[in-house]
């Protein structure tokens, strides 16, 4: 009976690791803690009603994926990106971008199915009613992801993933911007136009463009991010 209790519990700290990781990773990608901010078992345990052991664990993960750093007295600070660090962020996300609409464009078939659906949602979106900003930045991003997951390279798929996860809050920030919706659907609706055509120039240049226009408001984004974090 032992052997059993103890891969029982072993599953229920790792239930309870996992969400405790979601939801902190949800409230770092918001910034709902602003930079260098202290995080203790004790103060995490209190939080989350647990003991320690699923809250070890789920700190543990978050230092190894880069959200927080470990320091000493087994404390941890919240690692929130600079503007050199997003401005890499989106150096990295455009090259693998552009190499994506650019297998895409060459191949004889396209993902056309993928393509087709995502033509459906934007059209949807562009002519339809107001959505909330943090809708438009979800579907944007699932957009970029559908792309490179049509472009079949899972590797490529991840580190997107893995961008796009520190780059939300800036997506939710750029698309209360007037007009920043529509221009948005507009670039998506060319990007897959260009893809069908297969002009791998015409596509990459949109996707450039697409890509620019959002990190063009990087600075004032962070900003505005810095002053919800500190007024929470």
């Amino acid at each position: 009976m032992a052997p059993k209790a103890g891969r029982s519990r072993t599953r229920e700290f790792s239930s309870l690791s996992a969400s405790i990781v979601t939801t902190l990773k949800d409230q770092i990608v918001q910034w709902r803690y602003p930079p260098e901010y202290r995080m203790t078992e004790a103060e995490l345990c209190k939080q989350f009603g647990v003991s320690r052991s699923p809250v070890r664990e789920a700190l543990r993960i978050l230092a190894t994926d880069g959200f927080v750093q470990r320091m000493p007295n087994r404390s941890y600070r919240v690692k929130q990106h600079n503007l050199q660090e997003i401005e890499e962020l989106y150096d990295v996300r455009l090259a693998l971008e552009l190499f994506v609409v650019e297998q895409l464009a060459n191949r004889s078939a396209p993902g056309h199915d993928d393509i087709a659906a995502l033509k459906r949602t934007w059209t949807s979106v562009l002519n339809g009613l107001p959505r909330k900003d943090e809708e438009l930045a979800r579907l944007d991003t699932q957009f970029h992801e559908t792309l490179a997951l049509a472009a079949g390279n899972k590797t490529l798929l991840r580190q997107l993933r893995a961008i796009n996860e520190r780059l939300m809050l800036f997506r939710i920030i750029d698309f209360a911007k007037a007009h920043r919706a529509t221009s948005t659907c507009r670039q998506h609706l060319a990007i897959l136009t260009f893809i069908l055509a297969k002009n791998s120039a015409g596509a990459r240049k949109a996707m450039q463009k697409n890509i620019e226009e959002g990190r063009n408001n990087v600075q004032s984004a962070i900003k505005d991010a810095l002053a919800r974090a500190y007024s929470l």
